[in-house]
């Protein structure tokens, strides 16, 4: 039975048993001591929308950068999206926000999942005919290059098992979450691994992941997750967010089914999102905010150094995507203040 396999799966070790008490207790600082100005927490989630949209839309191969999906949503209302990036971004902003504001009424539920799939791909022209819908053919998940696929790193669930599969699992989380058996962090583990498994729609699988991750985390009570964004985290740690649910897939279905190293990944996201929220309440200076790109960036920049982006991108090797969005938010931090206009902009050090 699915729900035997996916309990036997899990394995809790010491490390992983650690890693949850940390969580848990930096959960509770936040709770307890929560005193930011409603203005701070609202703009605060309006930017992780933002990030969050411009990284999840990364992962999966997009190039605008955080200002420009600022930009363009900021004026959404006014304009329809003009490519496939923008499209993505629009339905990502959509319904991310949709969940941040109503997640107590979202239940986990094949209609539910449905309906969010449906929101994420409102704007995608190519994905209107299978958008709110499960699959119908097979999706590989492969490496393809020039059209061609080269490398097979994962064959998901067949079409005709995906609503047996869906319902299973539905049917496991809801039982979970009944009977409290297991941590929620756990449980949503299992859930979001077992769901990247099946793959149950043509495209968005990996997107929607996230969108679920926000909207279960928050029903447990992890309530700082409107307010620093996981995508991003995830984003820094893209490399490792692919080995990861690599060596967990492998022995998918298996006598060896072991998710130890996705739980192990996701706990380590959550907790260094935890620990970012908690930097934000206490006031600790900005730069202890910073992703690893970003301070690498900074790093760059002496009392009286000015450089360009591309400058930036030569001596740190970093994409330039990377690059334009780690300068735009050191600049929000002011930590790095932008100098001139057009292409002789430059950014220099605040306070040399």
């Amino acid at each position: 039975m699915i729900k035997d396999r996916l309990n036997k799966r899990i394995k809790l070790s010491n490390e992983i048993i650690l890693k949850i008490a940390q969580i848990d207790e930096l959960k509770g600082r936040w709770s307890g001591s929560l005193f930011l100005n409603p203005k701070i927490l609202h703009q605060l989630k309006r930017s992780v929308v933002i990030t969050s949209s411009a990284s999840s839309t990364r992962i999966e191969g997009a190039k605008m950068t955080d200002k420009e999906v600022e930009h363009f949503l900021h004026g959404i209302k006014q304009k329809t999206p003009k490519n496939r990036d923008e499209e993505e971004v629009a339905g990502y902003a959509d319904l991310l926000r949709r969940v941040f504001d109503n997640y107590k009424s979202l239940k986990i539920s094949e209609s539910r999942i449905l309906e969010l799939h449906k929101i994420m791909l409102a704007f995608s022209k190519k994905d209107k005919e299978h958008c709110g819908r499960y699959k119908t053919k097979d999706n590989t998940v492969a490496i393809v290059e020039k059209g061609k696929i080269k490398k097979i790193l994962f064959q998901p669930t067949a079409p005709w098992l995906v609503k047996k599969e869906m319902d299973d699992l539905f049917e496991w989380y809801k039982e979970r979450q009944e009977k409290k058996d297991l941590h929620p962090l756990v449980i949503i583990a299992n859930f979001i691994f077992e769901f990247l498994a099946i793959h149950p729609f043509i495209d968005g699988n990996g997107r929607l992941s996230r969108v679920l991750i926000n909207l279960m985390m928050l029903q447990n009570n992890y309530s700082f997750v409107p307010y620093v964004s996981l995508e991003e985290i995830i984003e820094e740690k893209q490399s490792e967010y692919y080995l990861a649910l690599r060596k967990t897939q492998k022995d998918h279905k298996t006598k060896n089914e072991d998710i130890t190293s996705w739980l192990s990944f996701f706990l380590d996201a959550v907790l260094t999102q935890n620990k970012k929220a908690l930097s934000l309440l206490e006031g600790k200076e900005n730069r202890k905010l910073l992703s690893r790109a970003q301070e690498k960036i900074y790093d760059l920049f002496t009392n009286s150094i000015e450089l360009k982006v591309s400058e930036i991108q030569k001596k740190t090797n970093i994409p330039l995507s990377t690059v334009k969005q780690s300068v735009s938010r050191l600049t929000e931090y002011k930590l790095l203040e932008k100098i001139g206009q057009g292409s002789a902009t430059r950014y220099g050090k605040i306070g040399k």
